[in-house]
Formats: C-alpha cells, structure tokens, sequence
C-alpha cells in the first residue's frame, strides 16, 4: 500500500516538472542571466601599465619597433584586485616558435603570478591585443668610437690630442640594422673655457633602441691641451753698440734689423721688445779698426728665434780724442 501511494507521488511529481517546462527553462536562464548582471556590475575595474616581454629563440631578435608597455585591464572584487601587485602581471609575445625572418602579427598574452594567483573572480584584458613584429637574426659586432666636441678652449690654446679608452664598443643587435653601422659618438665633450689637460666619463650615445650596448656604456675621456704657437716677425728694430771703451766711437751703416720669433700665442701677442733687443758687442775691441760684428737677439726664454736679419753688421772704429 505504502508503495503504490509513493509511485502515485513521484507520477505527480514528474508530471507537474514537465508541464509547461519550456516557461521554466527560460525562468532558470533569465535568472542565471540576472545573476551574473548582477555580479558584473559590482566588479571594479584598475588599470595600469606592465612591460611588454618579448620571447624569442635565441637566434631570433625584434627588428622593428613595437610598443615597450602594454595597458591591462583587471576586473574584480575590489577587495581582490586592488592588493594585486602590477609586477606579478606579465605581458609577453610568445615568439619561440618563428626560427626564420619576417613580419609576425602575434597575440598578446597574459601570465599571472604571486598576488594574482588564486583570485576568483578575475578577468584580465590587455591594449593593444596583438602586435605585428619583424624579426631578424642577432649579430654582434665591434665598431669604432668617436668623441663629439662642444665649445672652444680658452684663446691661446688649443686641443693638441686625445684618448678615448676603450676604443671600440661591442655592439648587438638585428643584422639588417647592424649592416650600416660603423662607429658610435660620445655625448659631448664640453670644451669651453680648457687651458689644461683633463679627462671625465663619457656616456656612448645609443642611435637604435634596438641596438644594445655590451659594457658600461661609457668611455674615458682624456685631452691634452697645450698654448696655442704663433709666429711674429718684428720690423725695423734698432741694433745698439754696446760696451764699447769710452775712448773709441762707432761709425757704421744706419743700424736697423728684423728678427722672427715662435711663441705661446697669448704671450707673443702682449710682447714689447725691449730697445736693446738686438745688440752688438764691442767689449773686446781695444783699438781702431774694422769689424765684422755678429748681431746678438736678446728674448724673453719662453721665445725662440727662427730667423734674424742681418746675422752680423761691419763696424768702422776709431780713436776717439785723435787731433
């Protein structure tokens, strides 16, 4: 009896499930609809920032540009993904698998780790969604370096040489780009004002960002500056007799010369010659006579003489108190 009544039971049942079970299909879909609307529109949203991670096979490199950050979207409870910290967001391009050169479009993708782990829910959308990348092959090469100079050194001196340590800088990169490279520039070496030697670090300028630089990126600097070396000539200078015995006097041809002389610019440019810059000395004669003199220059040490005229003057001497 217990039995037919709990048959008749479940026969109920079944038949009132099914009746009109299209209307509550649709009921329970409407509703898990609602659900999720509903959950959606509580979520927050933060956005930031990540580095854009380029993997590739070890001969291949990226050479072409391409965004290095990528904006990402995080969509959660607030209480999830705000204590989410942005370096345990990973974007990257998965490229491993293109081993020849050419232009890839390839998705962006997403890795999670540490704080992201375990977060539930949570949708994580990227800008841009793919990138469309050139590869090429990796090569390294030496190039040579060259200093760059801005301003002059102080006037009356002059840059003589230089060092530049290293000499040359290892460079890598995709091939293509390295073809056309030869040498590298330094930043600018500030000239202006030097009047003695010095030296400083100098950063390597970088022409590609696609380019790497091996090393420190810098060289040192060394300059060598000396006073710049002029040449004057000086016209038209008396030559003086000098110490001549009192009892004998001179007679000669109007005593005039020319001396050229080789110095440190600024020091030559202020120099006044003196009135017996240019001398013949009598101390030795004793009586009358002929002489052929030679012409003595007296300059300052730091000049040297590079030509005189005339190199020796012929003197008549005589008796002063003869009748």
């Amino acid at each position: 009896m217990i039995e037919r009544m709990f048959s008749l039971n479940s026969r109920k049942l079944i038949a009132q499930a099914v009746t009109n079970w299209p209307a509550k299909v649709l009921s329970v879909a409407v509703a898990i609809v609602l659900f999720i609307f509903h959950r959606m529109s509580i979520l927050e949203e933060r956005f930031f920032s990540v580095p854009l991670i380029i993997e590739t096979d070890a001969e291949m490199i990226p050479a072409s540009s391409y965004p290095r950050t990528v904006r990402v979207t995080l969509r959660g409870d607030a209480n999830s993904i705000f204590p989410i910290a942005e370096e345990d967001i990973e974007a990257y391009l998965d490229l491993y698998k293109y081993t020849e050169t050419g232009t890839y479009r390839t998705p962006v993708e997403i890795r999670k780790k540490g704080t992201a782990l375990g977060v539930d829910p949570l949708e994580i959308g990227v800008d841009p969604l793919e990138i469309s990348l050139e590869l090429d092959r990796k090569i390294s090469k030496y190039v040579s370096l060259i200093p760059r100079y801005q301003g002059y050194v102080e006037s009356g001196y002059e840059l003589v040489s230089y060092t530049l340590e290293p000499t040359r800088a290892l460079i890598e990169g995709p091939e293509k780009r390295l073809a056309g490279i030869s040498e590298l520039v330094t930043e600018h070496v500030e000239l202006s004002g030097r009047n003695a030697d010095f030296s400083l670090a100098v950063h390597i300028l970088n022409p590609d960002p696609l380019i790497v630089i091996r090393g420190n990126g810098s060289a040192e600097f060394r300059a060598f500056i000396r006073a710049a070396i002029m040449i004057r000539t000086l016209d038209e200078l008396s030559i003086e007799i000098i110490g001549l015995d009192d009892s004998l006097t001179a007679e000669s041809e109007p005593l005039l010369g020319s001396i050229r002389l080789e110095g440190a610019q600024k020091e030559l440019e202020n120099y006044t010659p003196e009135e017996t810059i240019l001398t013949l000395d009598c101390s030795e004669i004793t009586e009358e006579g002929e002489y052929t003199i030679p012409v003595q220059v007296n300059v300052p040490s730091q000049f040297t003489v590079t030509r005189n005229e005339p190199k020796e003057v012929q003197v008549f001497i005589y008796n002063k108190f003869e009748p």
